[in-house]
């Protein structure tokens, strides 16, 4: 018997695969690679947002604000996204928070909604940004979910929010939202 006939009786009929070579883990490699750059990391941002302040004399705040988020799927497949939550702080220190609920962003498209959270602090460097006029407080959130491609590929993909929201407390406007 040829040896390569007795090799196939050895696989149970089977033909043995082929050893990985240098150019074939290459080749792996690439196509793996062209396969990821599919997909893109959806955004999750901060868009605008609106707000009642209250400054009390002891140097603290209340705000209830209502921010406007969008995820924004550059994918060519819907982005299903998990329930999370936003965190909110002041130097730091954590302010508040806000649960953000399943949803889907379609393909090549944004998905916005608002969330409505209270935020307040009794933060001790709180005086020097009260006589600056300007409040900066920060956001950051993960969104983990899936990319749905061509119906039958998905693929984990997860994105992080931080930004930076600054507020100019004499005219209680948003002055600048700067998403990372």
């Amino acid at each position: 018997m040829a040896a390569e006939e007795e090799q196939q009786l050895q696989t149970n009929g089977h033909a043995k695969p082929a050893e990985e070579t240098p150019n074939s883990t290459q080749s792996n490699e690439l196509r793996r690679k062209k396969r990821n750059k599919i997909l893109v990391t959806p955004k999750f941002s901060v868009r605008s947002a609106t707000f009642d302040l209250m400054v009390t004399e002891n140097a603290s705040f209340n705000i209830t604000m209502n921010a406007e988020l969008s995820v924004k799927n550059a994918n060519f497949g819907p982005y299903n996204y998990k329930n999370s939550t936003i965190y909110f702080y002041y130097n730091d220190v954590s302010i508040g928070e806000a649960f953000v609920y399943q949803g889907k962003a379609g393909f090549k498209s944004s998905k916005k909604f608002n969330v409505i959270v209270n935020l307040s602090s009794k933060e001790s460097k709180l005086r020097n940004d009260l006589n600056s006029g300007t409040l900066i407080l920060t956001s950051k959130s993960k969104l983990e979910g899936k990319v749905k491609l061509i119906f039958f590929m998905k693929k984990k993909k997860s994105t992080e929010m931080n930004c930076a929201i600054i507020i100019g407390l004499a005219g209680k406007v948003v002055r600048d939202i700067q998403c990372d």
